[in-house]
């Protein structure tokens, strides 16, 4: 297995590299049923994305754009990518917006997990590693190194939050004879060795290794719960190590058909540590429930993270816009009143997501760690707004494109002897038959199908449970001054 010290520290990658990187890592992948043993960017359940992740980290090449994309690191001298950057002052924070908002317009806002959603993950961590030296100095060492390492590498990183739904109680110890949830069950000399289930890595079998932090959820600190206090990160062909995906929402088809799920298919796995030893360099927690708790709030993870989707959706949603205008404008419904009231909800959707992310740079103040960080108010307030306002905007492009988002033959039907009439009997106000459905066959990508709608649930929970959410907005957003001015004004003398 490789270490963290074994791989000499490289610029920041192009697609190519990231490829040959994946097919060589044979990690133990299974779909539909089968063992995965070829090369996984061949594979039609991933080729798609892995291309088209490609492209983001070929930007980071591009003659034009190489300043925005990458800075020169300060420990190897190297150029690395913008999304490990630790911003100092407001310049970094815009540089940042930047570059994120450049990767997403490739993608087109659909991939949720690009690479700079965890890059930027660990940055915070890495740059807030001394939370950690209350489980070790170890610990804290390990995750300054792997920070390092990592950026310095220019890996892809997996993720995973979440344990298996056996029993949604605010907290729940298991009492199966059976191991369900991820948790430590040994500690040797060789490092913890975990047993047990983890959802939902997404992009598990299209990236170099994969992190695993703390769920969202507090540990209550009674008996019992040391053992699921961890955090470790690990390559994806570490032996134990399983991702098991759900059927692919690229199901093979062209770009005509499919252009977004054939396209941007981010696949979404379970993993399984069937006793996997994490040796100890790679190891950042492991039984301190403290430490597990004090990991998010206080290390600036969520003003930085969420930073990057607030950033991200502003493209999606842009992108939604430019879809709903071009089908107005393809069947000519651009005068009716009700078309202008929907168009207004979206631009008012991603006018008032620009100003989430404005505010909170503009009240971005140093955090404890020296790293800049945006304000979390405004961004606590988009995490409850995005989710709500995303299955309307789906909703809007199936009332604007009604019938026509079924009236959509594939790709083979224009390529038969039947194209004449189809090109006749689509066609539009702009567009002959096969154009006019190419449009339409994008917007029901978008909004009915299967990677349509999982972009909706995606979006949905995102930020997490959305009433969990809520109760974290008001238990943090400070009032106290709004009240006092309440007070101020029924004490004043009216006269």
């Amino acid at each position: 297995m490789k270490r963290q010290n074994e791989v000499t520290a490289m610029p920041a990658v192009n697609g190519q590299q990231y490829i040959e990187r994946i097919d060589q890592l044979k990690a133990n992948i299974w779909y539909e049923g089968k063992k995965i043993t070829g090369k996984i960017s061949e594979h039609p359940a991933f080729k798609g994305v892995i291309k088209s992740q490609a492209k983001l980290y070929d930007l980071q090449h591009h003659p034009d754009l190489i300043d925005l994309m990458t800075w020169k690191s300060d420990t190897t001298g190297n150029r690395i990518g913008t999304s490990y950057l630790p911003p100092r002052n407001h310049e970094d924070l815009e540089k940042r917006r930047l570059a994120i908002q450049e990767w997403a317009k490739l993608s087109c806002g659909m991939l949720g997990r690009s690479p700079d959603y965890m890059n930027t993950a660990l940055m915070t961590f890495g740059t807030s590693a001394k939370i950690l030296e209350d489980q070790s100095m170890e610990c804290a060492q390990n995750m300054k190194k792997y920070y390092e390492y990592v950026r310095e590498n220019d890996l892809a990183l997996t993720h995973t939050f979440i344990q298996p739904q056996v029993n949604r109680a605010s907290f729940y110890i298991e009492e199966s004879p059976e191991i369900i949830a991820a948790q430590i069950v040994d500690e040797n000399d060789d490092g913890i060795v975990i047993h047990g289930a983890r959802l939902l890595a997404t992009q598990g079998g299209t990236t170099d290794e994969i992190i695993v932090f703390p769920s969202g959820a507090q540990l209550p600190q009674i008996s019992g719960t040391a053992p699921y206090a961890y955090a470790f990160a690990i390559p994806n062909n570490t032996p134990g190590l399983k991702f098991m995906t759900r059927e692919s929402f690229d199901y093979g088809k062209s770009t005509f058909d499919h252009p977004l799920g054939s396209r941007f298919e981010e696949m979404d796995t379970i993993v399984v540590f069937d006793r996997v030893t994490v040796p100890w360099d790679r190891v950042f927690i492991h039984g301190s429930v403290p430490v597990n708790n004090r990991l998010y709030n206080d290390s600036g993870f969520f003003s930085h993270t969420t930073h990057q989707i607030i950033c991200k959706n502003v493209i999606k949603t842009e992108f939604l816009l430019g879809l709903m205008q071009k089908m107005i404008d393809e069947i000519n419904v651009g005068e009716y009143q009700h078309i202008h009231e929907k168009i207004s909800e979206v631009i008012v959707g991603i006018e008032a997501m620009k100003g989430f992310i404005y505010s909170s740079e503009k009240q971005a103040k140093m955090n404890q760690w020296g790293v800049f960080s945006p304000d979390p108010n405004p961004l606590l307030a988009a995490t409850q707004y995005y989710p709500k306002i995303y299955p309307r905007f789906v909703e809007i492009i199936q009332l604007i494109g009604a019938s026509g988002l079924v009236s959509i033959p594939t790709e083979a039907d224009f390529k038969s002897e039947l194209k004449p009439e189809l090109d006749l009997y689509l066609q539009s106000s702009q567009s002959k038959g096969e154009d006019k459905v190419r449009l339409f066959r994008l917007a029901w990508d978008a909004c009915m199908s299967a990677f349509g709608s999982r972009q909706v649930l995606y979006e949905r929970f995102f930020f997490g449970d959305p009433v969990r959410l809520a109760t974290n907005l008001y238990n943090k957003y400070n009032r106290k001054h709004f009240v006092e001015r309440v007070n101020d004004f029924l004490q004043k003398d009216p006269d």
